[in-house]
């Protein structure tokens, strides 16, 4: 005779994978005892995974945060439990694919990522259980049309890494211009260049979390309305843009 602890166990390991043959083994239990029980015994109840904590590179995550807030999306598998996060990156922009590929590799507990060539971009795949832990931003519907603040602990990785959450927001959607302008002088009109950063979303709370960071970096910024939109946000002063070039760069 068994006890009811003992039959348990005999079941967890066989619903772990085991053969009939590996668990008798084990247990010293026959065969044919431990079929008897299966099918009559309560069904052992699963634990759940355990969430994970923050990333350990926490860097690699601030930058990919910005990535996915701008061109990124969390999709189920359609038949398994588990979710793929896919980041939009154009082929204008080889250097960008392989950030975006490092980034997700370094935050992913598998450590793995995948290309997927689309018609003028290519999505960088990864596949991992509890992506939307890691990014609670994760809804249905558009971005921009739901609320998008940050968890307190990715708000204390951004404060730690503002310049590489700044550098994703821009690589997903920004850009480096070089405007021009003209002057009289002498009685000349000559023309000016100079370089500038933008950085476009709709989203306001995406906007702000752009701005916000900018403040606390100490980098000054204006809004560029376009169409009665206030949707562009600019850094042109020259010595910011000089830090700007310093830690984010053009997309290359």
């Amino acid at each position: 005779m068994y006890d009811i602890g003992t039959r348990k166990r005999a079941l967890s390991l066989l619903e772990q994978g085991r053969s009939l043959n590996s668990v008798s083994r084990e247990t010293g239990i026959s065969r044919s005892a431990i079929r008897s029980w299966q099918g009559r015994l309560e069904p052992l109840p699963r634990m759940a995974p355990r969430p994970p904590g923050p990333p350990a590179d926490q860097a690699a995550y601030a930058y990919l945060l910005g990535l996915y807030l701008g061109d990124g999306c969390i999709s189920a598998h359609p038949r398994r439990a588990g979710h793929y996060l896919r980041i939009a990156c154009a082929d204008t922009w080889p250097g960008l694919v392989a950030a975006c590929e490092a980034a997700v590799r370094a935050v992913s507990p598998a450590g793995s990522a995948n290309r997927v060539q689309a018609h003028g971009y290519v999505s960088v795949v990864g596949y991992y259980a509890h992506w939307p832990c890691l990014f609670p931003q994760h809804g249905p519907g558009k971005k921009h049309e739901r609320p998008i603040v940050l968890a307190g602990w990715q708000q204390e990785i951004v404060d730690a890494h503002p310049w590489e959450f700044v550098r994703g927001l821009v690589h997903s959607d920004g850009c480096r211009i070089t405007n021009w302008t003209t002057r009289v002088v002498a009685g000349q009109r000559k023309r000016y260049e100079y370089p500038r950063y933008f950085f476009t979303n709709v989203s306001d709370d995406i906007r702000r979390l752009y701005t916000d960071t900018l403040d606390k970096l100490g980098v000054a910024w204006t809004h560029c309305t376009r169409h009665g939109n206030a949707y562009n946000i600019s850094v042109a002063r020259r010595n910011d843009v000089a830090r700007m070039d310093a830690h984010v760069g053009p997309k290359y």
